[in-house]
């Protein structure tokens, strides 16, 4: 089927890695054995309702087989897994949070909507399909039918498993967008439903006008807070928890919070690690001027971190200190050893052939795979003579190639197989296709089937290298991991209590780390990978207390970590918020200071302002009422300008006013008003528009800052995926 190869082009070698698995699972990577904490299996609550460890990863699982496909890859790394594992769960909270919503209103999406959707082709979900029309790039709906109807019919029993589970995975594909096209569609209703109802009428349609037309030009004075010097004023206590009182609702914290000191050790290599790395290094480029066959063994032998392809490579695909080097040495002589400091490596290389290959290659194939070995080979060599002897390769495609491409061409760019991970089969491919001329045609064995292949063009021939290459990072020995963990351990030993293990960190050699509103939904502690047993531990412990010794990192990492405090869900208390309040009772004292010495002057006009002690002037243009002014003087956005400015006649020296970096004054020397027509139909859709806007970040703020969603926050949502993930 041309859809499935299309999918299957996506990726750079899946093409190439027909007959193997194409699209693995990620549960063996993500999810090993769920440990029950405490008797519970649940990852999370939202209003009421529990989520389970089991269906959490599923759909954790579900979204990386998605993510895989797209990408065409086969497996992900640690950052994107835990990526997705955020992504997955705040989709999940908002879905649930809707959903919830939309009951009590009876908003509902119907199979005819969906329909409706996929049939008028256009929403984004769908154009990130490989459902798409070659020609036109666009999503086609005809294909996804046909993919649907075919899999239907399919005889699993008959199917071979390779094939069955590629169908059975872009099945899956299809219903995850199928599921997420009725959740946004849900939540558009929703969102829809909101927007219409924030509406204007002609009174604010006028005022707005007014506020954004009418203009003022003025010359303003202004002392900057900053001219004050903090330490010479006085805050009581009193006035502490007065302040806290009033602004008690602003210190709301709805998950608990821990602040935590850490130590963090990384084990480096030393003296005698590097002189044994650049020792051996020696022997092995010894080795190498000696070594004629095989390559890939030999080099696996020295520990090189750049393994060796029996394939030519472009010169940019090797590591830049190898290429810099490559042609300045001749083919067959070693070259080395060297030091590299760039990646910290001792390294040697020795360039085993040339030779000029294209880095774009057309091609089509059919894939033959019968009940066994010996009837695959039989009906292959028909096929390959029929084609041979004249028949048409398309159609024989159509009837016999297990992939359903209909012999559709293909390309295979270099840059996808260099520096990939290559099997045998990969290798053997790859090697086929670059030495065939083009229109010939040949047939290879690749695993449990035989591919029929044939070049319909080449381009970029450049010449393209076979090198055997020792890199030897330097790495730490397993006597200096024993010698910096022994050490570390003995501090700990004898530092048991949080308070000493921060009076003797800094003497010990060692650096006191912390982190203050340390969350469970972080995934690691101090972004060192392997944490989560620590992570655990955070928030298990008691203040004061101090773990044991983590090992963790890429197994170069020693961690203790140490509770200071813990913060409870509910309002923060005064001692967690007594610097931010003391600095607003300290920039509002000097307000007041700032303020009775103006007064005190009884300035009549913007002459006598040059008098005020620390003060700086400014000219400030076209302020309105509409949105706040930018003070270049102070270097801040003043919303009060535009207030004081819209009631103060021309001429007319306003009071003191307190701003939000100094206090000012000013005089508003004209005032003038824009050439604008006022059309109330228009002002009332904008003020609209600013409303839907509104609407708008509620709902970002529920996927990306969920915590100050008012949604979220009535759903009492729990996350404790941190005791599994």
């Amino acid at each position: 089927m041309a859809t499935l190869q299309k999918i299957r082009t996506q990726g750079p070698l899946l093409v190439i890695v027909i007959g193997l698995a194409l699209f693995a699972f990620i549960a063996g990577d993500a999810w090993k054995i769920f440990q029950p904490h405490q008797g519970q299996n649940d990852v999370g609550e939202i209003n009421g309702e529990t989520i389970s460890a089991q269906e959490y990863q599923k759909m954790v699982d579900e979204y990386s087989d998605i993510i895989k496909s797209s990408r065409g890859v086969s497996s992900l790394n640690d950052d994107e897994l835990t990526s997705i594992k955020d992504e997955v769960w705040k989709t999940y909270v908002s879905n649930k949070l809707i959903e919830n919503e939309a009951e009590k209103l009876g908003l509902t999406v119907s199979k005819a909507e969906i329909q409706s959707i996929i049939e008028e082709g256009t929403n984004p979900m769908l154009q990130n399909t490989p459902f798409k029309n070659p020609q036109t790039g666009a999503f086609d709906k005809d294909m996804l039918k046909k993919f649907l109807v075919d899999y239907a019919k399919m005889d699993k029993q008959q199917t071979p498993p390779q094939y069955l589970e590629y169908y059975e995975k872009m099945s899956n594909f299809w219903n995850f967008i199928e599921k997420s096209l009725k959740q946004n569609r849900l939540m558009e209703k929703y969102q829809a439903l909101l927007t219409k109802s924030l509406i204007s009428n002609p009174i604010e349609a006028k005022a707005s006008f007014e506020a954004r037309v009418n203009q003022s030009n003025l010359l303003l004075a202004a002392v900057p807070y900053a001219s004050i010097v903090d330490s010479t004023i006085a805050v009581s206590d009193a006035e502490l928890k007065e302040l806290y009182n009033k602004k008690k609702e602003q210190f709301k914290q709805y998950v608990e919070s821990r602040n935590i000191k850490y130590i963090d050790v990384q084990v480096i290599p030393s003296k005698e690690d590097r002189a044994e790395v650049e020792k051996e290094t020696k022997e092995y480029t010894g080795q190498l001027t000696n070594t004629t066959t095989d390559y890939a063994a030999f080099i696996r032998s020295t520990g090189s971190s750049y393994p060796f392809a029996d394939v030519f490579y472009s010169k940019t695909a090797y590591p830049a200190d190898i290429a810099s080097h490559m042609d300045s040495t001749a083919m067959g002589i070693v070259y080395g050893p060297y030091y590299n400091a760039s990646d910290d490596s001792f390294n040697s290389f020795k360039i085993l052939a040339t030779a000029a290959t294209p880095d774009s290659i057309q091609y089509r194939q059919i894939l033959v795979a019968a009940e066994d070995e010996a009837k695959t080979k039989t009906l292959s060599d028909s096929i390959y003579n029929a084609i041979k002897g004249g028949a048409d390769f398309a159609e024989l495609a159509k009837k016999y190639s297990r992939d359903n491409a209909g012999g559709e061409s293909n390309w295979m760019v270099a840059q996808s197989y260099e520096n990939a991970a290559l099997d045998a089969d990969n290798t053997k491919y790859i090697n086929t296709l670059n030495g065939l001329a083009l229109n010939e045609l040949t047939s290879i064995k690749l695993g449990q089937a035989n591919a029929i292949l044939q070049v319909l063009d080449r381009k970029a021939i450049k010449e393209k290298y076979k090198v055997a290459v020792i890199k030897r990072p330097v790495n730490f020995s397993k006597e200096t991991y024993n010698k910096t963990y022994n050490d570390f351990s003995q501090f700990i030993a004898t530092n048991g209590t949080l308070e000493k293990m921060t009076s003797n960190a800094e003497e010990a050699g060692y650096k006191l780390l912390e982190k203050n509103d340390f969350y469970s939904a972080s995934h690691t502690v101090g972004d060192i990978k392997g944490t989560r047993e620590a992570l655990k531990w955070v928030f298990e412990a008691k203040p004061g207390s101090i773990s044991e010794l983590y090992e963790c990192g890429e197994s170069d990492r020693l961690l203790v970590v140490g509770v200071e405090s813990v913060i409870e869900a509910g309002y923060r208390p005064l001692e967690f918020v007594k610097d931010q309040l003391k600095a607003e009772i300290i920039k509002d004292k000097k307000a007041e200071k700032i303020m009775a010495d103006i007064k005190a002057k009884n300035i009549s006009n913007f002459e006598q302002c040059k008098s005020i002690t620390n003060v700086i002037t400014d000219t400030v243009k076209y302020v309105n009422f509409a949105s706040p002014t930018f003070v270049n003087a102070l270097r801040s956005s003043e919303p009060l300008v535009g207030a004081y400015a819209s009631i103060t006649d021309v001429n007319k020296m306003s009071a003191p006013i307190k701003g939000n970096a100094g206090v000012f004054v000013f005089q508003v020397y004209s005032k003038e008003k824009q050439n604008e027509v006022f059309n109330e139909k228009t002002e009332e859709q904008t003020i609209a528009n600013m409303a839907g806007n509104s609407i708008r970040q509620f709902f970002y703020s529920l996927y990306q800052m969920p915590t100050t969603n008012r949604l979220y926050q009535n759903a009492k949502v729990k996350d404790t995926r941190y005791l599994f993930f």
